[in-house]
């Protein structure tokens, strides 16, 4: 059987670099038995190194005027969205 990572978007108002250091702090300090710590990163990217190996993968750009965030893990999912819960959501864009 092979697992999928599962992929979750949301856009917010916050700039990318501000999306990335929110991430560094809540998966740092505010879930202590699923903490993950920074391994690399870049202006538009940050992977998370957990406990077992478990990676997070969290990317921001901008787009449409606001930041379209995307996070992934494969085991982690639940803490994913729990950090996209603390992100101010931005307007949809509408077709």
């Amino acid at each position: 059987m092979t697992q999928r990572r599962t992929l979750q978007e949301m856009r917010t108002t916050l700039t990318p670099a501000e999306v990335l250091a929110a991430a560094k702090d809540f998966f740092a300090r505010r879930i202590s038995i699923y903490s993950a710590f920074p391994e690399q990163e870049s202006a538009t990217h940050l992977t998370l190194r957990g406990q077992g190996g478990e990676e997070i993968t969290i990317g921001a750009i901008t787009r449409d005027g606001a930041t379209m965030v995307t996070g992934g893990s494969y085991m982690f999912d639940a803490q994913v969205s729990r950090f996209f819960a603390t992100l101010p959501p931005a307007a949809e864009v509408t077709a």
